[in-house]
């Protein structure tokens, strides 16, 4: 069978792992094999994730698992999002057990959970089920995401999800099919997101050869100023990572494209500059 979760769609026989490492086919379906398999968990300022416009000097308790549906070169957290559940170390934390957790930070300003790190959209059975217990105790429900998802599973998370920071690899089909995914499928999200009553913010990695030209921020900006010319951009400086070799991007190159997409968008931010 084919997995239809996101664009790959990976062609599965019984009981095999997709390309994200994290779902496997059992019978006609997929079921998330790292459901409530964390990696990772710590508690940072809502503004790390980045979210700017969002509840600012709140703290946000981050969750990861691993496993991630795209193979970025220039990946920061590839230990966790290129990893299988062998080759890294996980602890099995359920829905009721998170939301407890978050619970407890109240005290340390925690407003919620964020689904970060590896990519969460993959076992969102897992980020939806602990929604609607961080809902039930008047928590929030944050997302960190490329957005790769089917437009069906993208309609049952959004309304879920009371906040979002989605990563625009870049603004080119070709570009996203050299990282395995589909630009027209994050567009879709994106379109999704924007008309929904979820705060959108979306993030583009400043990487050379990918998504550092002037043209292609100008196309960026553009189509997301039709969505809505409110939603903050956050142009961020790559460093080499993974088995990424090209240099840390120019500084004053993040400036400029910065500056172009400040003619189209209210509100354009930096980062790692």
């Amino acid at each position: 069978m084919r997995c239809r979760i996101c664009a790959r769609g990976c062609e599965l026989a019984e009981g095999a792992l997709g390309f994200c490492g994290a779902r496997r086919r059992a019978g006609d379906r997929t079921v998330p094999e790292n459901y409530g398999r964390i990696t990772s968990l710590a508690l940072d300022p809502i503004e790390k994730k980045p979210l700017a416009m969002y509840e600012p000097g709140a703290m946000i308790l981050s969750v990861g698992s691993y496993g991630c549906n795209l193979d970025c070169p220039f990946c920061q957290n590839h230990s966790i999002s290129r990893a299988r559940a062998e080759h890294v170390r996980w602890e099995e934390i359920r829905p009721e057990e998170l939301c407890r957790i978050a619970e407890h930070y109240r005290s340390a300003g925690n407003i919620g959970v964020a689904f970060t790190y590896n990519e969460p959209l993959i076992s969102f059975e897992y980020m939806m089920d602990t929604a609607a217990l961080l809902h039930e105790a008047g928590m929030k429900s944050v997302l960190v995401s490329n957005g790769s998802v089917s437009e069906d599973n993208a309609r049952e998370v959004i309304p879920k999800t009371d906040a979002m920071n989605i990563d625009l690899k870049c603004f080119s089909d070709e570009g996203y099919r050299r990282l395995g995914g589909d630009l027209s499928q994050v567009k879709t999200f994106l379109e999704l997101a924007a008309c929904s009553e979820t705060h959108l913010e979306i993030t583009t990695l400043i990487v050379p050869g990918l998504s550092d030209s002037p043209d292609a921020m100008e196309q960026e900006a553009t189509w997301i100023a039709s969505l809505d010319p409110k939603i903050p951009l956050h142009v961020t400086r790559y460093f080499p990572r993974y088995r990424a070799e090209e240099p840390a991007t120019d500084v004053q190159l993040v400036y400029r494209l910065a500056d172009v997409a400040r003619r189209f968008l209210e509100n354009v931010f930096v980062g790692n500059c």
